[in-house]
């Protein structure tokens, strides 16, 4: 079972009930920055693969959740993008390395001198300011 949550806060979730019984809550900006489309290989081969570092997703809401077969879903994120299609054994995977994910991607932002929020970069100044 998929649920998505409806609040208007800015940290929506998807709450996935398995047939095991496990139950996992994932944040859309979680999902969407480790979304398996071509262009963020990151969710295919963990945090530190090389690939696209997505900024900006702090926020970022699901509107559409598509059934792909028997094998997955399409979600479709409200900053229009809709080419990533979660397999369940993706889902799982995400879920059970959500805590490690992420920091992982907290780290690459800060060393990049990225950020979470959308429309916000850090800056850095290579000459002083007058």
């Amino acid at each position: 079972t998929i649920r998505l949550s409806k609040k208007t806060d800015t940290t929506q979730r998807l709450t996935i009930e398995w047939a095991d019984g496990r139950r996992d809550s994932l944040m859309t900006e979680y999902l969407r920055i480790y979304s398996p489309s071509a262009g963020t290989k990151q969710a295919h081969h963990g945090p530190s693969a090389p690939g696209q570092l997505v900024e900006g997703r702090r926020g970022v809401r699901v509107m559409e959740i598509e059934p792909v077969g028997r094998y997955a879903i399409r979600l479709v994120f409200d900053d229009l993008h809709e080419s990533g299609i979660y397999s369940w054994s993706l889902l799982r995977e995400l879920a059970e390395n959500k805590a490690r994910y992420m920091r992982a991607y907290l780290h690459r932002l800060r060393e990049e001198g990225k950020a979470r929020e959308r429309n916000t970069r850090r800056t850095v100044s290579s000459t002083p300011s007058a």
